[in-house]
C-alpha cells in the first residue's frame, strides 16, 4: 500500500495550490473550471494514444467513466462559483463535508463497508476543519446561493468519488481519466456556450493560471489520485483529502500574505490526526471499551 498512499499524499499538495490559484480572480469560475479540463485533455489524449496506453472498457464503463466526468466537472464548477460569490473558507468547509457523504453512499452501495475507524476519524477531521476556519465563523454564515452551491459540490464530488471507485475497479486509471477528461470538457464547453461565458480575453497571468489549474491540479493532480482510489478505499481517500485545507491555509500565508494563528494550527493538527485514524485498520481502544459495554 506504500505507492498507494504515496500517490495521494503527492496528489493532495498538487490540488492544494488550487484554492489560492482561484481566489486571484483571474477568470469566471464555469471558465476557469472548462479551461482546466481542457488543458489537461489535451496532455492526457495524446499521449494516451500514442503510447497505446487507452484500453477501451465495455460500453458501461465508458457510460460511467463519462458520467463521472460530467459530475467532477459540475462539481468544479459550482466550487469555483461558491468561492468567488462568498468566501474561499465558506466554499472549502462547506465542500468538505463529503467525507459524510462518501461514507453513507459507500455503507449503502459498496461491498467495503466503512470501517468504525472512518467515522471517528472523520468526526476528528471535521472537528479540526471548524477549529481551522475558527467557530466564529458559523455566527456570519450565510445562507444563499454561495452557500447552496458549496454543498451542492460536496454532494457532486461524494457521488464521483463513489461511481470512480466502481469503474476503475475494472477500468485503467489512463483510459478512466482519458474518458472523464473529455467528458467534462465538452460538457462545460456547452454550459459555457449557453451562459454567452468570454472564452478569452484574459491577461497573460490569467492564462497561466489556467494551465496550472490544468496540468497541476487537473492531471496530475487526479492521475494520483485515481490510482490511489483504485487501490484503496473511497472513504479513505476522500477524509485524506481533507488535508489539502491545512496545506492550502500554508500556501495562502506564503502567497497571498494570509495570516495563521495558533487556532488554525491546532485545528490543523486535529484535522490530520483525524485523517490518520482512518488508516487504523485495528479497531480503536474507545471503540472496542463501547462494543463490550453493549454486549
Amino acid at each position: 500500500m506504500t505507492k498507494p498512499r504515496l500517490a495521494l499524499a503527492i496528489g493532495v499538495i498538487c490540488i492544494s495550490i488550487f484554492p489560492v490559484l482561484v481566489r486571484l480572480n483571474l477568470s469566471p469560475g464555469l471558465i476557469s473550471a472548462f479551461y482546466r479540463m481542457a488543458f489537461a485533455s489535451a496532455v492526457i489524449l495524446p499521449f494516451v494514444l500514442i503510447t497505446g496506453k487507452l484500453k477501451m472498457p465495455s460500453l458501461k464503463m465508458i457510460g460511467l467513466s463519462a458520467l463521472c466526468g460530467l459530475i467532477f466537472g459540475l462539481d468544479v464548477g459550482v466550487w469555483n462559483i461558491a468561492i468567488q460569490e462568498s468566501s474561499a473558507t465558506q466554499a472549502t468547509l462547506l465542500t468538505n463535508l463529503s467525507p459524510v457523504w462518501v461514507g453513507i453512499g459507500a455503507f449503502l452501495f459498496l461491498k467495503d463497508k466503512p470501517l468504525p475507524n472512518f467515522w471517528v476519524g472523520t468526526i476528528v477531521a471535521l472537528f479540526g476543519m471548524v477549529t481551522l476556519v475558527g467557530f466564529e465563523f458559523f455566527v456570519s454564515l450565510n445562507f444563499d446561493l454561495a452557500f447552496m452551491f458549496a454543498v451542492l459540490s460536496g454532494m457532486l464530488y461524494s457521488v464521483y468519488m463513489l461511481t470512480s471507485k466502481y469503474v476503475l475497479e475494472e477500468t485503467e486509471v489512463l483510459t478512466f481519466m482519458s474518458i472523464s477528461l473529455i467528458a467534462s470538457t465538452l460538457s462545460l464547453g456547452l454550459i459555457n456556450l449557453a451562459m454567452g461565458e468570454a472564452f478569452s480575453g484574459f491577461s497573460n497571468m490569467g492564462w497561466f493560471v489556467l494551465v496550472i489549474q490544468g496540468l497541476v491540479c487537473q492531471l496530475l493532480a487526479w492521475v494520483l489520485i485515481s490510482y490511489a482510489t483504485k487501490h484503496m478505499r473511497a472513504t479513505r481517500v476522500s477524509v485524506s483529502l481533507l488535508g489539502q485545507a491545512v496545506l492550502a491555509s500554508i500556501l495562502a500565508w506564503i502567497f497571498l500574505d494570509e495570516k495563521i494563528t495558533l487556532q488554525m494550527v491546532i485545528g490543523g493538527f486535529i484535522l490530520l490526526a483525524g485523517i490518520r485514524i482512518t488508516f487504523i485498520t485495528k479497531q480503536i481502544p474507545i471503540y472496542k471499551t463501547l462494543k463490550n459495554r453493549k454486549s
